[in-house]
């Protein structure tokens, strides 16, 4: 058994600090159970009162007579770790802390959070909270309403985790407002204990539970919540919504790479990596999840449109176009098919028009046709009501298609609901979820079919890149890290993409001018010469770069012009190889707290700086996600060959990404890393600069 089972299947649940004042937590928890026909014992404790809506009150949660799964604490910070002892003598499996004063609000309450956990764990007691609303459970055989908030749920299929209570209440209400049951809640707050990872886990694992929705504001175990997501979204959809999304919480940092990750990137990665549908507004969250909870998942995302107005189905067919679905055209055998049951003005093409005067028998026939016709994964109804139509036979064929499961169906009703109540409850009652707008109806499946992608997604392989030298890079880093510094030179840096296979143009790093004469003509002119010192970071800016040179002369004149120009002290000078020409991109890495590194990939120079065309991935990448990420750039275009020109080695592309991701991998120490620009050619590619931070 589950250890949350108890929690949201208690026999018995006591409320330590309930209260006979109406407008208390105490009093309201109490008032939930009751009213939501919880099937278990309810005992209040409070040692002041008799009896509390009812209910005979005891002094002590020792003086119960039975024994107690859950305990609600509604009671001041500082009486919470006692009360804790007495629950753990008690036997209690579970305690819903309401309370706040605790981590929150400093020291002084993370002594007492502290001290209540240490007793908990003595006990073996689980905690949900502290500061928290607590969990439903609509389960007909159990309807526990533990929650001091005020929505009344129908029994469903979404169950709902989040730490933020009011987020999380306004999201619940949203479900009951569109007519849609759920099946589990929980608000778990300050989760000093029981995380959002444990209870998605859990609810993966709970048959009643179809579709997982969770709120995210910042993630306090993010390798643990993508571990469980992972995990869970691959048998059932999780569907996400994330806050912070305005937050410049990067622009400060000291490359690229960093100053071009948003403040909620990792988050975004998250999603992307497990298989998470993220969504940045609450009606669209709520909206796909109805879907999710009633509809199956379709197998591709051919979609079929009845209607029997146009314009709305002209509406939605823009967004799910936008959204990557197809519109086939019906096959032969469902043309005839309807053909000889719809009115002869009637449109039988996709969308199908049953014309305003189309009745059940017309819908009937449209549904039908595209359900038996291989060429619909899904099927979207628009239906306005008309008075000259009994809409009421049109719903119950709509529900009869629905409830054959066959195919996802979504309707988009367009109605006075008041006028037309009957109509709607045949739709609700028979469990076809409705919305009111086109453009809701067909988000709403295009989430369903987005999620269809995901899990048919290929996912690739992680290569190894043997056998790169990582003792050697990792020395290097030592050897920075021990002398108290954060930037590599230009020789550390370049060593450590040579240990691991990184392509770049020859390159020696000299002292001086004779030296860095006799290194170009080794290498072999024309050469670039770029000045590296502690106290250089954009050569760039500073003149430190000279590209270009010919010859002996022009290697000297460049580097006598830096020393004057520049003024620094201790200053040595990379040698490289100019290649000229070449389609510039950009690769960077940046650390993620408890994630590792997002990779970037970005069209490079003015691309990078002006229109930011970047995409990001966590490592490690796989071959499949490195493809993608080459894939992946608005301007990708211009990596394949447009008006003649011809394309770049993508295919080196990918092997370099995922060379840097094995890279940073091995090397965890670095904190921002910049491969910026690399040159890219027909068939070669090189990193003509990088910059490492550990």
């Amino acid at each position: 058994m589950n250890t949350l089972d108890t929690l949201f299947n208690p026999k018995a649940v006591a409320v330590i600090g309930a209260s006979s004042k109406p407008l208390s937590i105490g009093n309201r928890v109490i008032k939930n159970l009751i009213d939501f026909g919880y099937r278990g014992k309810i005992y209040p404790i409070n040692p002041k009162t008799d009896e509390i809506h009812g209910l005979k009150a005891y002094r002590s949660i020792l003086e119960v007579p039975t024994g107690v799964d859950v305990v609600h604490m509604v009671i001041p910070a500082r009486f919470v770790p006692d009360a804790v002892d007495d629950c753990g003598k008690k036997g209690v499996r579970h305690i819903i802390i309401n309370s706040g004063g605790f981590a929150e609000v400093g020291p002084a309450g993370q002594a007492i959070e502290n001290d209540f956990l240490a007793r908990a764990a003595k006990y073996g007691i689980r905690i949900l909270g502290p500061n928290c609303q607590g969990i439903i459970n609509t389960d007909p055989d159990v309807r526990v309403y533990c929650n001091f908030t005020y929505t009344r749920p129908e029994t469903g299929h979404i169950s709902l985790v989040a730490l933020s209570g009011g987020v999380a209440e306004v999201i619940h209400q949203g479900f009951v407002t569109l007519g849609v049951g759920t099946r589990i809640y929980a608000s778990n707050g300050n989760a000093c204990d029981i995380g959002i990872p444990e209870l998605i886990r859990y609810l993966g694992q709970d048959e009643k539970t179809r579709v997982i929705v969770t709120y995210v504001e910042g993630l306090r175990e993010p390798a643990e919540f993508m571990a469980a997501c992972k995990e869970v979204a691959t048998c059932k959809p999780v569907l996400a919504m994330k806050a912070g999304r305005t937050a410049q919480g990067a622009q400060a940092a000291a490359s690229h790479t960093g100053g071009l990750a948003r403040e909620d990137l990792a988050t975004d990665l998250i999603f992307k990596k497990t298989g998470v549908l993220g969504f940045n507004d609450v009606g669209e969250l709520v909206q796909a999840a109805a879907a999710f909870a009633t509809q199956p998942v379709p197998h591709g995302n051919r979609l079929g449109i009845i209607t029997n107005t146009g314009g709305p189905a002209v509406i939605a067919t823009d967004i799910l176009a936008e959204a990557g679905m197809e519109l086939p055209p019906l096959s032969d055998t469902a043309k005839a098919f309807l053909k000889e049951r719809l009115f002869p003005e009637a449109s039988i093409h996709n969308p199908v028009d049953v014309l305003a005067t189309g009745k059940a028998e017309h819908y009937r026939a449209a549904l039908d046709a595209m359900m038996n016709d291989d060429n619909f994964d899904a099927v979207l109804v628009h239906f306005v009501t008309p008075f000259f139509v009994d809409c009421n036979a049109v719903a119950s064929e709509i529900v009869a298609v629905s409830q054959q499961g066959r195919k996802p169906l979504i309707c988009n009703f367009m109605t006075d609901r008041k006028q037309w109540s009957d109509t709607a409850q045949i739709l609700e009652t028979g469990g076809v979820v409705c919305f009111d707008l086109p453009d809701q109806a067909a988000r709403a499946m295009a989430a369903l079919v987005r999620y269809q992608s995901l899990q048919q997604r290929k996912v690739g392989h992680v290569q190894s890149f043997g056998p790169a030298t990582r003792h050697s890079a990792a020395s290097i880093l030592e050897a920075v890290h021990q002398e108290g510094r954060s930037l590599l030179s230009a020789a550390e840096a370049y060593a450590v993409l040579d240990a691991y296979g990184i392509p770049t143009p020859t390159w020696r790093v000299v002292n001086c001018i004779e030296d860095a004469i006799q290194a170009a003509e080794t290498i072999g002119y024309p050469v670039v010469i770029k000045a590296d010192a502690p106290d250089i970071v954009h050569k760039s800016d500073l003149g430190a770069v000279a590209l270009d040179l010919t010859d002996a002369t022009a290697v000297r004149i460049a580097i006598e012009q830096m020393v004057a120009r520049l003024n620094v002290g201790d200053v040595r000078y990379l040698v490289q190889k100019y290649v000229p020409g070449g389609l510039e991109v950009i690769m960077g890495a940046k650390a993620e707290p408890g994630l590792g590194h997002a990779i970037l990939f970005g069209m490079g120079g003015v691309y990078v700086e002006v229109l930011k065309d970047v995409v990001f991935n966590l490592a490690p990448v796989t071959d499949v996600e490195a493809r993608e990420m080459v894939a992946g750039l608005k301007l990708s275009p211009l990596l394949q060959g447009v008006r003649g020109q011809k394309g770049v080695a993508r295919d080196k592309l990918a092997d370099m990404i995922q060379r840097l991701s094995q890279l940073v991998c091995e090397l965890p120490t670095i904190k921002e890393l910049d491969l910026n620009p690399i040159l890219a050619f027909e068939n070669d590619i090189r990193v003509a600069d990088v910059r490492i931070i550990i």
